[in-house]
């Protein structure tokens, strides 16, 4: 099966999965804008035993209660975002991978929280809160 790889800017913290994406969309809550300070950000979820990081092991911020944000220290790099209400997977920012040419979401959430100087064009699923 190929290996998909992701890293940060510098290339101290990557990361390599296998197997399908369990979902790729995004998000557009005011928590993950402050996270990589863009109008949005798209992430996609991996199974927790389909992954491993490659390089060095990323920093950890805890950002609310049972939320973890991975990232570099060095260049500061946004790498993941864990949250104990999903604890059989983690979520990649899809930037981040080597080849994100083929990349392609399937959702928007948290669309309520969007702001509105963004116009967006694309005829995915639009959900106001999460899909969960």
């Amino acid at each position: 099966m190929e290996l998909k790889r992701g890293r940060c800017l510098c290339g101290e913290i990557s990361f390599e999965y296998s197997g399908p994406e369990n979902w790729r969309g995004h998000c557009h809550c005011d928590s993950c804008r402050r996270n990589t300070s863009s109008p949005f950000t798209t992430f996609f979820g991996v199974p927790r035993d389909a992954y491993r990081f490659t390089g060095n092991d990323p920093s950890i911020y805890r950002s609310s209660p049972g939320v973890r944000r991975l990232f570099c220290a060095n260049c500061g790099t946004p790498m993941a975002y864990e949250n104990d209400k999903y604890p059989e997977e983690i979520h990649f920012y899809a930037a981040s991978l080597e080849d994100s040419q083929n990349f392609s979401p399937q959702f928007h959430v948290h669309y309520a929280e969007r702001l509105p100087w963004i116009d967006l064009s694309d005829d995915l699923p639009r959900y106001d809160h999460g899909t969960g």
